[in-house]
């Protein structure tokens, strides 16, 4: 048994868990969705059933059937003597690979496909690999062709950068927890956006940061007067922000905002780490503005996080941190204890696909364009009462519903062949229950079944929440 989870902190994550009758069923579903997206994890100890009934203001009885429905489904295994435990879960389990002979989608992640050209350059590089092999095979800081290919571009984009102040890594994710690990003592506030990244949240987490969020809508933006009193009052260590195509919401930042948060950050002495792994995934935006606080470096310490995942190929596991000397130094010393290096074979390639990223981004873009597209008129066809944003790139569209039923329109779709995650998957705080993220990363045809999928799955879960539920949402607003 890896953990417990107490009965307060799983209603906390459930939500708005009772978006259906009966309430059992409702509640097992509550708990599939937070195994599913990994925010309760294999081997977690649930509740005692009394414990969970008082946190939940239910009957007992009400979670000893929702406890016997995850038994049946394999979701939890109930030991006598030792109360309720997750499990883990096999994809095939839990997801139909097709639905009436149909392939099933999986938009989960948000990961396009592969660039075309990337099999010629593994063929190109992988032609000469006698050289690599007489090697090491990795390396802490990372091929120097690689990081001078990353350095020239940062300074064609206007932010002057030498080899030494970057860090190649084992992707994005990697970067993250590096930087969390080696920036952020226990106990320490960092400011992040809500909605966010989640695996971000989860790796700051881990670090024993205590989160301090600012809201950010595909509508307003950032609230700016939310982020002057967080810097301001709670002096957070470090600030996460993705200001170019946010995660989910799409949203990026304008100049005004930019200099609002910077300001507030240099003011509190906060390290500023921007994600910029969707940067480059524009489709129609006006103009490219410079890196993020790129005329800031002297007043601001801002630290740079980027990858080829999004903008050739998720599975090519390179990214790479730009930051100070000094600053790369201590993530160099300390990243021992968490991998030993970057495969070189891997970097080798990436370093052909940084030279030729110009050339890249517009197939990219166009990809992405038509998947925007198709999607986004699909939904409003189909389903007129759903508000679908307007995004000029990034890989999502962040959907707000007409009533708070993430959730359960999530595991009614799922069972249609249609793999998605729900809003409260990207909260900080919890809450996004009437919000959606609809990524438009797969072909046009698939994203265009999956809003018809999504059209029936609406049917059946708003015909099927309870009446004092929408009555509520419908006061509310």
């Amino acid at each position: 048994m890896d953990s417990r989870i107490s009965a307060r902190a799983l209603s906390a994550l459930l939500g708005a868990w009772r978006s259906r009758e009966p309430a059992y069923e409702a509640l097992a579903d509550g708990v599939r969705l937070l195994c599913l997206d990994s925010r309760v994890a294999p081997g977690t100890a649930l509740p005692a059933e009394r414990e969970l009934a008082s946190a939940l203001a239910v009957s007992r009885t009400t979670v000893a059937a929702a406890y016997r429905s995850l038994r049946d489904t394999g979701h939890i295994e109930s030991l006598r003597g030792s109360g309720s435990v997750t499990l883990p879960l096999a994809r095939d389990s839990t997801w139909p690979a097709a639905v009436g002979g149909v392939e099933s989608i999986d938009l989960q992640q948000a990961s396009p496909p592969a660039w075309p050209g990337l099999a010629g350059v593994v063929s190109e590089v992988t032609g000469s690999a006698s050289r690599i092999i007489s090697r090491s095979g990795y390396d802490v800081v990372g091929r120097e062709g690689l990081r001078k290919a990353i350095a020239d571009r940062y300074s064609r984009r206007g932010l002057p950068t030498s080899v030494e102040q970057i860090l190649v890594t084992t992707g994005a994710q990697s970067a993250i927890h590096l930087l969390a690990s080696v920036l952020v003592r226990r106990g320490e506030r960092v400011a992040i956006e809500t909605p966010t990244y989640p695996h971000a949240a989860e790796a700051l987490r881990r670090a024993g940061a205590r989160l301090v969020s600012v809201p950010v809508t595909t509508d307003d933006g950032w609230d700016l007067d939310r982020a002057a009193q967080v810097f301001s009052r709670t002096l957070p260590t470090l600030a996460y922000l993705m200001p170019d195509f946010q995660n989910p919401t799409g949203r990026t930042m304008s100049p005004d905002e930019r200099t609002v948060i910077l300001d507030a950050a240099t003011r509190a002495g906060s390290v500023v780490v921007v994600d910029e792994t969707t940067a480059d995934l524009d489709i129609d935006r006006a103009a490219t503005p410079v890196p993020f606080g790129a005329d800031r470096s002297a007043r601001t310490k801002v630290l740079r996080v980027g990858s080829l995942g999004k903008t050739v190929w998720g599975g090519l596991r390179v990214g790479w941190i730009r930051a100070d000397v000094e600053v790369v130094r201590r993530l160099a010393v300390a990243r021992s204890a968490h991998d030993l290096g970057t495969p070189e074979l891997e970097q080798a390639i990436a370093e052909v696909l940084v030279e030729r990223l110009d050339d890249i981004l517009p197939q990219r873009s166009h990809l992405l364009r038509t998947g925007r597209d198709a999607v986004a008129a699909a939904l409003r066809a189909r389903l007129p009462s759903w508000r679908v944003p307007d995004v000029d790139g990034g890989m999502s569209l962040w959907v707000d519903l007409p009533a708070p039923l993430s959730a359960p329109l999530v595991m009614d779709a799922r069972s249609s062949g249609l793999l998605l995650s729900a809003g409260p998957r990207f909260g900080v705080d919890g809450g996004h229950e009437r919000r959606l993220r609809i990524p438009f990363t797969a072909p046009a045809q698939d994203l265009e079944r999956a809003a018809a999928i999504l059209e029936a799955s609406w049917e059946r879960v708003r015909t099927g929440a309870p009446i004092a539920l929408l009555e509520t949402y419908d006061a509310l607003v």
